[in-house]
């Protein structure tokens, strides 16, 4: 009788590489970021409107984690392969887990659930995070305190409403990634303290604003003339006022609304405007070309011989087409000079015309060299109420409305000022329009761009006193007058030339 040889027991299966806690921990941050990644994948998908913030998290942040869990799957089992070729024992293995029993069940089942919780939390999370790092409070406060004088400005801004990203990122993914490498600059800088007091302005490397400031305002949608009043104070003891009322001829670009003219002109989608600064502001615009909606091209130089360009040096220059931000260049982030502040508390009461020489002794207060902010503060009182011992309310009021302003346009900390970030609308405190429209710059054929005041207003009235006394006084299209003497030699004088935004004091 044969005798039977027992059967060898299966061989037991390899257990996976994989079962090591270093891996295992490795699959729980993988699994993490692939669920709240698409939970915010979705979240992306459902909202109108896309922030480029979103990118972070979705784009950056999750795959970091993703990433961060592949590779210590993948460290962990090379380490296990390791351990087992060497001839040592396999790592313990992972508790064996039998739903049958009770322990067990109950045990998973919490897992699953913690799992799930946290799961929810940290979608929610990461949605919350990336919602918050878009809004203005990030942007001006929370991250980027350097932005102080930055942030109050816009504060007080026709764009108060506009999150920071719709302007200086936009949509679309390429400025995204430009902002993002940018921004990596700004943290190192600011982390080591070796930002620059002011910062620096324009900005260089900004969005055009066709592909932003279009999304609310087009030179197609603008025609006709918009009327504006302002009140001008002298800086003497009656704080004497004087009106000017004008139409501003805003004009358009698009003849189905009006006629192409107006300042709009210069956007008309048919023309092209390039010019080359030779100033880090641009303040300094040598050369001009314009290009017509006929295909003529005129060039204008400057007929300084100084300032005048050669063909090496136009050649080695950046021409830059212009756009809406060459003239509001200061759209949010404007810090109004004493001059311009004061006439508009007076203006509107917040400082009362009746205090004696209220503006000429608040410009003064303003206008010290002053290392800090509380400094500053401090120094307006002490000189106001040097100036009006005799205090009352108007007094008090004067002293709490000057320290305002000078919190709202001075920032000494930061070395910010008007002085800092001249303002290219107009031409009363900076060169702004004057910059090309100075009569000086000449075409080969002896053309100049033109500096007549008409072509961008009209003043229809204009006087002493406040705007609801000249207002009677409505003539028509008329000269300018300037409400002191200034003499013949005077005549062809900038007004930039003489008001630098502080009050003759």
């Amino acid at each position: 009788m044969t005798q039977e040889t027992p059967e060898s027991p299966p061989a037991a299966t390899p257990r996976s590489l994989l079962m090591n806690w270093t891996s295992v921990i490795g699959m729980l941050l993988a699994g993490f970021a692939f669920v709240s990644g698409a939970t915010l994948m979705l979240l992306d998908a459902l909202k109108p409107m896309s922030s480029p913030y979103m990118g972070i998290f979705l784009y950056l942040v999750e795959p970091s984690i993703l990433l961060v869990g592949l590779l210590m799957m993948l460290a962990g089992a090379l380490r296990e392969r390791k351990r087992r070729r060497s001839g040592r024992s396999a790592t313990r293995a992972l508790p064996v887990i039998d739903l049958n029993q009770r322990r067990h069940l109950w045990g998973i089942s919490a897992l699953l659930l913690g799992a799930a919780l946290l799961v929810t939390i940290s979608a929610v999370g990461s949605y919350r995070a990336y919602h918050f790092s878009e809004s203005v409070t990030f942007c001006g406060v929370t991250c980027h305190k350097v932005m102080k004088p930055e942030y109050t400005a816009f504060q007080n801004s026709p764009h108060a409403n506009v999150s920071c990203t719709e302007c200086h990122i936009g949509p679309g993914a390429d400025w995204f990634v430009k902002a993002k490498l940018n921004g990596l600059r700004q943290v190192w800088a600011t982390a080591m303290d070796t930002y620059s007091r002011p910062i620096k302005a324009p900005v260089h490397n900004l969005r055009p604003a066709k592909e932003t400031c279009y999304t609310c305002h087009w030179p197609q949608k603008f025609f006709g003339a918009v009327e504006r009043s302002r009140t001008y104070f002298s800086p003497d003891r009656e704080n004497s006022p004087w009106t000017i009322r004008m139409l501003v001829k805003v004009g358009g670009g698009d003849p189905t609304h009006g006629p192409v003219e107006g300042i709009h002109w210069h956007m008309a989608v048919a023309n092209t405007i390039e010019y080359i600064a030779t100033d880090e502001k641009r303040q300094e615009i040598p050369w001009v070309r314009v290009t017509g909606a006929d295909g003529q091209v005129t060039v204008y130089q400057s007929s300084d011989p100084e300032k005048a360009l050669s063909e090496e040096q136009i050649a080695q220059a950046e021409i830059r087409t212009m756009d809406c931000i060459d003239c509001h260049n200061r759209p949010t982030h404007r810090f109004h000079s004493p001059d311009f502040a004061l006439d508009m508390a007076l203006m509107t009461g917040r400082l009362d015309t009746e205090l004696p020489s209220i503006k000429k002794h608040a410009a003064q207060a303003m206008l010290g060299e002053y290392e800090t902010e509380e400094e500053g503060l401090a120094a307006i009182e002490s000189h106001l109420r040097e100036a009006y011992p005799e205090g009352g309310v108007a007094a008090e009021q004067a002293i709490g409305e000057v320290q305002k302003i000078y919190q709202n346009n001075f920032f000494p900390e930061m070395k910010v000022s008007w002085l800092e970030y001249p303002d290219a609308i107009g031409h009363r405190e900076s060169p702004g329009c004057a910059r090309c429209h100075d009569g000086d710059h000449l075409s080969d054929d002896g053309r100049s761009i033109s500096k007549d005041c008409n072509s961008c207003h009209m003043i229809i009235a204009q006087g002493p006193g406040l705007a609801e006394e000249v207002s009677k006084t409505i003539s028509g299209d008329q000269p300018f007058v300037h409400p002191h003497e200034l003499g013949e030699d005077a005549e062809g004088i900038n007004c930039y030339e003489c008001h630098t935004g502080a009050p003759d004091v």
